[in-house]
C-alpha cells in the first residue's frame, strides 16, 4: 500500500522531523509527504477553502482518505490497523492521510472522507500531530504483519 501524507505548512529541520523521518524510514509501504503552503492574505474561511482545494489535488486518484480532525473517531492502534488492513483486502492501493491547518478542514473536505480520524479531544501542534501519524502508520503496519513492535512503550 502506498501513503501520501498531504498537510498544510513546512515542516523545519529539528527534533519533530527527525522523529517523523524515523517513524517513516521504518515504514515498508512507500510514503510520500505533499506539503501544502498557501501564501495568499485570505480571511480564515477563504483560507481553510483554499487549504483544502490544495490538499484535494495533492490526494493520488483513487486513494482512500483520511482526514485528520478534531472532530472524527478516536481509534485504538489495532482498530487502526484493522482499517487500513480491510482497505488493502480491499484492493485499496493508496491511503492519503489530510493534516489541514490551523483553521482545520472544510465541509468539501470532509465530505471526501472515508475516515475522520481524531488524536484524542486535546488540540496537538500541527507538525507534532504528523509525527503522530507517521508512528501511528508504522505501528499499523506493523500490527499487520504481527511483529512486537505494538507492544511496545
Amino acid at each position: 500500500m502506498r501513503v501520501t501524507i498531504a498537510a498544510v505548512g513546512r515542516m523545519k529541520n529539528g527534533p519533530q522531523r527527525l522523529l517523523f523521518d524515523e517513524y517513516t524510514g521504518r515504514l515498508g509501504w512507500p510514503l510520500t509527504l505533499r506539503e501544502i503552503d498557501i501564501r495568499k492574505r485570505l480571511s480564515p474561511a477563504e483560507l481553510t477553502r483554499a487549504e483544502g482545494e490544495a490538499l484535494l489535488e495533492a490526494v493520488p486518484a483513487g486513494a482512500r482518505i483520511v482526514v485528520m480532525d478534531e472532530r472524527g473517531r478516536s481509534l485504538p492502534s489495532s482498530d487502526f490497523a484493522r482499517t487500513l488492513g480491510r482497505w488493502q483486502e480491499e484492493g485499496a492501493g493508496e491511503v492519503a492521510f489530510l493534516i489541514g491547518g490551523a483553521d482545520g478542514h472544510s465541509d468539501a473536505v470532509r465530505s471526501r472522507a472515508s475516515l475522520l480520524l481524531s488524536f484524542g479531544a486535546a488540540t496537538w501542534p500541527h507538525m507534532l500531530a504528523r509525527v503522530m501519524l507517521a508512528e501511528q502508520i508504522y505501528r499499523a503496519q506493523q500490527i499487520l504483519a504481527g511483529h512486537p513492535y505494538h507492544r511496545e512503550g
